[in-house]
């Protein structure tokens, strides 16, 4: 697991590497950001703020899919529709799920990157299915008291920026993936393995 301070100046370094270390060994055919949150809570919309700013760059293509932004947000009264199109449509799909959480004081303003399925809702007692490979969390405010309170009455310009730092260090790492030689041209001796 991977915590990092939103405002740190290596911030999206720092996530690019994790990605790329949780990432760049598997076998991926279809990368999906499935990006939870409502654009209705200031707190719970750092993943619709990611999912738009990722719809918003150049880097998508045919191999990634982005699923919740400000204009169709992923939450909880549809992510099991929205889930069951995901597996329904796409083969052996990647899911990296994104969405804001609460947390101690001293976790506040920092992203979580760690492997294994992300529990939406959990911060505020939603009994929500598990969902993803890896998962991307940012903690919004503090946990223990009126959650939803809480998420409404979290900075906007903290969520935003937090949102902005994640979406630039996805780019980052899929820019990376991509000028990754693969086995094959490793074995061809078309590239150098030490590109």
């Amino acid at each position: 697991m991977e915590l990092i301070d939103y405002k740190d100046r290596f911030a999206k370094l720092l996530i690019k590497n994790a990605l790329y270390r949780y990432i760049s060994d598997k076998d991926i055919h279809k990368l999906v950001f499935l990006c939870i949150g409502t654009d209705r809570s200031t707190g719970d919309s750092l993943g619709p703020l990611v999912g738009y700013e990722l719809s918003r760059l150049p880097h998508i293509d045919k191999d990634c899919r982005i699923y919740g932004t400000l204009d169709n947000p992923v939450h909880a009264q549809n992510i099991k529709d929205i889930t069951s199109m995901i597996f329904g449509t796409i083969e052996n799909p990647f899911i990296i799920a994104i969405d804001a959480s609460l947390g101690s004081m001293s976790k506040v303003g920092k992203i979580i990157i760690d492997e294994g399925p992300l529990k939406p809702g959990a911060g505020v007692s939603k009994d929500l299915d598990p969902i993803g490979d890896i998962r991307i969390t940012g903690v919004v405010n503090v946990a223990g008291f009126m959650e939803f309170t809480v998420l409404q009455n979290t900075r906007l310009s903290m969520v935003m920026n937090m949102a902005r730092v994640i979406s630039s260090a996805i780019w980052i790492t899929l820019l990376a993936m991509r000028q990754r030689p693969s086995v094959h041209q490793l074995l061809d001796g078309k590239v150098s393995p030490l590109f």
